[in-house]
């Protein structure tokens, strides 16, 4: 760009009353948001569900784009489908409708011709548009009557006064994500009024010599080149530095936890032995896969010392990460520690149960199973027996965190699915330790965390960050990949025949509808319409089963019981199948609307089928025409690679999505993209690594910023010292 200005939106004409005064505050960053001019009680309950409650949190939501806004061009030169910046006289105004449906005409010429212009929702207009104001518009070029037309143009008031020569140039416009009743330009003016308020209470974090080293901008002038880039190299350089700088912060705290761990942290060493290894496997009626076998290797390695496991085991659907955890829970037993396995919903914790009763017949290990559904008397005897030792194995749910539950020594802790727990859940499942020999010292139990989600290496060095990884990448023999296929409508009646013909085998069906938030009474009314519809048109004959997320917590069980059993055919669900779920004899997963999930979701449920001798098939079922939806869904066809599939996913939904909840426990990303930055991510590794390495308690001068950014973007979600 040769010249460029920064879009400085102006106040949209409507007066507020001055309202209630702030509380004092120390920095004009934590001023609540609905103190910033322009904003008042309506516009700051919405903001908050951007995530904004103070003049600092405004400051840092960022655009996610630019618009390049060229310089002005005459209306007779404008090219029908490309965008175009404007300079024109209003000769007409129109207004149409009330409020939120109101429609704004105006007739905009400037000596060359003339265009139509049409605002849709934006009443606010009607009060600001008149008859011979001079408006640069920028907008998409369509046809109206044989004559240029814009819908919704970016617009800005010019002096009529002025030398039109100040009219002519260009510029970036920030594009924010927006949401009802707050549109993108709205936010855009509030920045401004944020910058224009608060810039300069910005402070930076990153030493000095840092940024001296790495040629990076200092973090004010960082944060100003988000909002108000003279051009896209500034950007550029204003993104990457508060990238590293996300990064850096990840990647301390990561550093830290693991030193803290080193210097104080211990656990009771859980040797293995040839014959421990032989008596273990004899309980299995197959022979592991190499993949298990390495894995295995890895995690008794790790058992065997004083320094306490913190290890992540990846896993696809069906892979038998089930069957490591297990074999590293009877190494705990055989060494006379306890060992919890925590699952984080009853129906798992049941699965998991179920299947260490197989492979324990006859053995002396006493095992439980501990929820919140078990009744009282037995719960008692249960907590006492744990209290005393005499209780070796116990599975359970969240019902494990309560204070009642007191292990007598429990030496292996294994999580599944440990993104689905908060934080401070997390901090408590670690909480059955005891005072080492040494001053400072605790001894806490090793810890094994299982996924089915593929988490992929960027993310794995953020999320898991604290953990080393163990990956089981072969699924066992006899395992086949599950054949997918994208269903249109017009092919939804070959899909159901090919049903039919599974059912008419002896085989199951899962039919799933996705569960969404804004309209889940209507979903919920949609699926008990489909089940009816199934049961008699779709699928006659069949034995139809409902699963919704309305239903009692018996009948819930009740219902997945009768399908493992067999006793049902289909099973129709607004709610996910649940990870874990194995019902080796269902051999079609048929998702309605798949265009609605995310791809690591789906992967999932594809994994409830396939665990079988029989081939297996996923249908997706979509009446969705875009690019990006199909994409996505073709990735699915392509590919039974859950990595590539996550990393995709992490691409496309980002961190907190492809987990499935955003209590994962780290702060979201306001900039950073862990597959976008991986070089910037690993170069983050490398210069926390060096500072903690020589300023471990970050007591320097020119750490102490870094320290006190970490206890703030940590606050309540991470205890980085004391949380694994």
């Amino acid at each position: 760009m040769n010249s460029a200005s920064v879009n400085r939106p102006v106040g949209d004409g409507r007066t507020r009353s001055p309202g209630p005064s702030p509380p004092p505050s120390r920095s004009p960053l934590d001023k609540p948001i609905q103190y910033l001019r322009g904003v008042g009680p309506r516009r700051a309950r919405l903001l908050e569900g951007l995530g904004v409650r103070t003049v600092g949190d405004l400051i840092e939501y960022f655009p996610f784009r630019f618009e390049h806004q060229t310089r002005p061009q005459a209306i007779d030169t404008l090219i029908l489908d490309e965008p175009a910046t404007i300079v024109g006289m209003v000769e007409s105004v129109r207004c149409q409708g009330q409020f939120q449906s109101s429609r704004i005409k105006a007739v905009v010429s400037d000596g060359t011709g003339s265009v139509y212009v049409t605002w849709f929702n934006m009443p606010y207009l009607r009060e600001r548009l008149e008859r011979g104001q001079v408006l640069r518009l920028y907008g998409s070029v369509s046809s109206y009557r044989d004559q240029g037309q814009m819908i919704n143009p970016r617009l800005e008031w010019l002096d009529a006064e002025a030398d039109p020569a100040t009219w002519d140039y260009e510029r970036l416009t920030p594009v924010y994500r927006a949401t009802a009743g707050l549109t993108s330009l709205q936010i855009a003016r509030l920045a401004e009024a944020a910058l224009a308020e608060a810039l300069p209470a910005v402070q930076g974090t990153l030493p000095k010599a840092l940024l001296d080293r790495r040629k990076l901008p200092g973090r004010r002038a960082a944060v100003e080149g988000m909002h108000r880039p003279r051009d896209e190299q500034q950007w550029q350089a204003a993104r990457e530095r508060l990238a590293f700088e996300e990064l850096l912060l990840m990647q301390l705290a990561v550093a830290l936890q693991r030193r803290w761990a080193a210097a104080h942290a211990r656990s009771v060493a859980l040797p293995s032995s040839v014959e421990i290894d032989r008596r273990i496997r004899r309980r299995f009626p197959f022979k592991l896969t190499a993949a298990q076998d390495r894995v295995i290797k890895q995690i008794t390695a790790d058992l065997a010392r004083e320094r306490s496991m913190n290890r992540l085991l990846q896993g696809d659907v069906g892979s038998g990460k089930t069957v490591v955890a297990l074999y590293a829970a009877l190494v705990a037993v055989v060494c006379r520690t306890q060992c919890a396995i925590l699952a984080p919903t009853e129906v798992l914790a049941a699965q998991h149960f179920a299947g260490i009763e197989r492979y324990l017949v006859g053995s002396r290990v006493n095992r439980c199973l501990l929820t919140g559904q078990t009744p009282k008397a037995r719960r008692d005897r249960l907590l006492a027996d744990i209290a005393g030792g005499s209780m070796h194995l116990v599975v359970g749910t969240q019902a494990l965190l309560e204070s009642k539950v007191r292990f007598h020594s429990l030496g292996l802790l294994v999580v599944d699915e440990q993104h689905k727990f908060g934080v401070a859940q997390r901090a408590a499942l670690r909480a059955s330790r005891r005072r080492g020999p040494q001053p400072q010292q605790v001894v806490i139990p090793h810890y094994l965390v299982m996924t089915a989600t593929p988490i992929p290496r960027t993310l794995s060095m953020t999320v898991f960050g604290d953990l080393d990884v163990s990956i089981i990448d072969e699924l066992p023999p006899g395992r086949r990949p599950v054949e997918t296929r994208i269903v249109r409508p017009a092919e939804e009646g070959r899909a159901w025949a090919e049903a039919r013909r599974r059912v008419a085998a002896g085989q199951q069906v899962y039919v799933v509808y996705p569960l969404v938030e804004e309209s889940d009474a209507l979903n919920l009314r949609a699926a008990t319409v489909e089940v009816q519809r199934v049961d008699h048109e779709l699928l006659p004959g069949a034995r139809v089963g409902l699963l919704h997320g309305r239903m009692k917590k018996e009948e819930k069980q009740q219902v997945m019981a009768a399908f493992t059993a067999g006793r049902l055919d289909v099973l129709v669900s607004t709610t996910v199948i649940e990870v874990g779920v194995d019902v080796p004899n269902a051999t079609v997963m048929i998702v309605q609307h798949a265009e609605r999930y995310g791809l690591s979701a789906l992967h999932q449920l594809r994994g409830r089928v396939g665990r079988g001798r029989e081939s297996s098939i996923c249908l997706l079922m979509t009446d969705s025409r875009g690019e990006t939806a199909n994409k996505r869904l073709q990735i699915l066809c392509q590919s039974n690679d859950g990595f590539r599939i996550a990393e995709e996913d992490l691409r496309l939904r980002g961190p907190g999505e492809l987990l499935g909840t955003r209590q994962h426990g780290w702060p979201e990303f306001r900039v950073a993209n862990p597959v976008e930055d991986v070089d910037l991510l690993m170069q983050a590794r490398d210069e926390a690594a060096r500072i903690v390495r020589e300023d471990p308690g970050l007591r320097r001068p020119e750490h102490v910023p870094l320290l006190a950014e970490l206890r703030r973007w940590f606050r309540d979600k991470v205890a980085f010292l004391d949380v694994g």
